[in-house]
């Protein structure tokens, strides 16, 4: 479904070549529930956006959906990210300026949604995260694991065929990274295939496979029977 060919991403100014990625060959399967982790500075986040298509390989093959996007330009991996990818971010990410309601319905009004089908999406998917009764409320309004909760509702509002999630308990206490992870948990069981990068082995654990990343190149690989949160 997803298959990275000897991709590098190279980071340049005029005194220093950085590489943040050197040589990475991963395959993620439909379904699956991948954890990334490494210690900071390892490429962990880089990896990340390149399998967003939010920054581009310096080299080497990204094949999805069984189509090399390699070379794709901008217009056209912008809708592959619209309607296929779904977005959790350490620090939510949510527009301060929208409702609850109106964060999670944006993905929709991008995507050319109906006024009445985006109301039906989004009360739908605020009761799948059980955070419908703060529908109206602010994001300042919340509280960390409430933002958190509205964050991947908005992920998931588009039926995303995967879920990048970029340290999504970073920024929460236990019981409320918990709460999260059994969220993600919930929505690999139903299908959705998750790549998420954390620092906790906690969390790495609820993944059925964990890649480790060092000076940008894969040094380990285990699959794993999930223990769910």
């Amino acid at each position: 479904m997803l298959a990275l060919k000897n991709i590098s991403k190279i980071f340049r100014t005029d005194e220093v070549e950085t590489t943040a990625l050197d040589q990475i060959n991963i395959e993620i399967e439909e379904g699956e529930f991948v954890a990334v982790m490494g210690p900071s500075g390892c490429g962990k986040s880089t990896l990340l956006n390149v399998v967003g298509m939010l920054d581009n390989p310096s080299s080497g093959e990204y094949w999805f959906q069984g189509k090399d996007i390699s070379d794709g330009s901008e217009r056209e991996l912008a809708e592959i990210r619209k309607r296929n990818l779904g977005f959790i971010f350490q620090s939510f990410n949510l527009i301060d300026e929208l409702t609850v309601f109106e964060n999670v319905e944006l993905p929709l009004i991008y995507q050319g949604i109906s006024k009445s089908e985006r109301k039906k999406q989004v009360n739908e998917v605020l009761e799948k995260t059980q955070i419908a009764h703060r529908s109206g409320h602010y994001p300042q309004q919340l509280s960390g694991g409430q933002q958190q909760r509205v964050a991947v509702a908005r992920a998931v509002v588009v039926n995303p065929a995967f879920i990048l999630a970029d340290e999504p308990t970073g920024n929460l206490d236990s019981k409320n990274g918990a709460d999260v992870m059994s969220l993600l948990t919930q929505l690999n069981g139903e299908g959705t295939t998750i790549i998420m990068v954390t620092h906790s082995q906690e969390h790495a654990d609820c993944a059925n496979r964990t890649i480790n990343l060092f000076d940008g190149k894969v040094v380990i690989e285990n699959l794993r029977e999930v223990r769910r949160a």
